[in-house]
């Protein structure tokens, strides 16, 4: 999938969740803490939005960071082949993130692999949403450093993190390598 078909995708995505939810552009912008004009030019297409602003928009929508990369389906396959998995390229870190959950298959798990550059960072302001999302990062080869609320922790391959994004985060690759992780994401809904 290319760059520009990616961001379309986002885009159906973003004004898909936007309309069932009844929210209009400066709702959402104003609910998320977004631009209204940034907003307006993610749901075009338009936009090569960070992974910061996709964070705020998916709170905000109360969906993960990685149902925004998902391609509509009718029935979801029970296999995700490579070939088919989206990526996408985070403009500000570098960091690409690929979906590697079938899409359209009912499941309370996503799973994601990241490879973060080196020397990259990301932090994410958001805190407690709901429903309420869980995540385990489980590091495949290198270092992160995360920053959970006030603590940090630095994780090394073979090493797994849970946490539940109810506080603002930070990812820092404090080496020269390229770090990969997984990351499995559950939403609780009450």
């Amino acid at each position: 999938m290319t760059d520009s078909s990616l961001h379309l995708l986002i885009a159906q995505r973003v004004r898909e969740l936007r309309a069932a939810r009844g929210l209009s552009l400066e709702a959402l912008a104003s609910h998320c803490g977004v631009s209204r004009s940034m907003l307006s030019l993610i749901e075009r297409g338009e936009s090569s939005p960070t992974a910061v602003v996709l964070e705020k928009l998916a709170t905000g929508l109360g969906v993960t960071l990685a149902s925004l990369f998902e391609a509509p389906a009718a029935a979801g396959e029970p296999v995700s082949r490579r070939a088919q998995q989206q990526s996408w390229r985070d403009p500000h870190s570098g960091y690409v993130r690929r979906n590697l959950s079938p899409a359209g298959v009912a499941s309370p798990i996503q799973l994601v692999e990241v490879e973060f550059p080196p020397l990259a960072r990301v932090a994410y302001e958001t805190a407690a949403r709901e429903p309420q999302v869980h995540q385990q990062i489980w590091v495949l080869e290198g270092v992160i450093d995360i920053t959970y609320g006030d603590e940090l922790f630095r994780l090394d391959a073979g090493d797994c993190f849970a946490m539940v994004l109810d506080r603002p985060m930070a990812f820092h690759n404090p080496t020269g390598d390229t770090t990969r992780y997984a990351v499995a994401i559950t939403t609780i809904r009450s």
